[in-house]
């Protein structure tokens, strides 16, 4: 059962990518935030038909990085357009980048109460969410840029 939200997250992801393709920002962002909202499902109900598996915890992390490391940084690279193309492609890859590390480090680190980093998932909402309301690129450059420190950052969040 868990198995099937962390299905749809990536499928939404997929989607979501999909639609940044075709230049439909606000239906990707719709997607991304969706995703986000499938995926806090996954691991509840896992805890709660004790259906807890190394397979769902590394299905889980993929998923979430397509749907919130791949995707929001394509939204944002895409959305800038061409003069800051070399600029968005580096903070393409280091979202990505600092993503993939975030997923990695909690996926060997043991269960404990809290997270360390900021989850990938709020900051790949949070990035998808800055694209649409924001209109300045400086802005959206650097809220990528900080968003990504936060995931690899040592701050402790506590589960919920």
């Amino acid at each position: 059962m868990p198995q099937i939200f962390t299905a749809a997250n990536l499928i939404l992801g997929v989607i979501a990518l999909a639609n940044i393709f075709n230049h439909n920002y606000q239906l990707s962002i719709f997607l991304i935030i969706l995703a986000a909202l499938v995926d806090r499902f996954d691991g509840v109900l896992a805890r709660r038909y004790n259906a807890v598996s190394v397979f769902g915890k590394e299905f889980d992390s993929l998923a979430d990085m397509v749907s919130f490391g791949v995707a929001p940084a394509a939204l944002m690279y895409s959305s800038l357009a061409g003069k800051w193309s070399l600029v968005g492609l580096v903070c393409f890859s280091i979202f990505t980048l600092c993503g993939g590390l975030r997923l990695a480090r909690y996926n060997v680190s043991g269960t404990s109460s809290f997270f360390q980093g900021v989850p990938i998932t709020i900051c790949g909402s949070t990035l998808a969410v800055v694209v649409l309301l924001v209109h300045n690129h400086a802005v959206i450059l650097a809220s990528s840029f900080i968003l990504s420190l936060a995931m690899i950052s040592t701050v402790r969040i506590p589960k919920i």
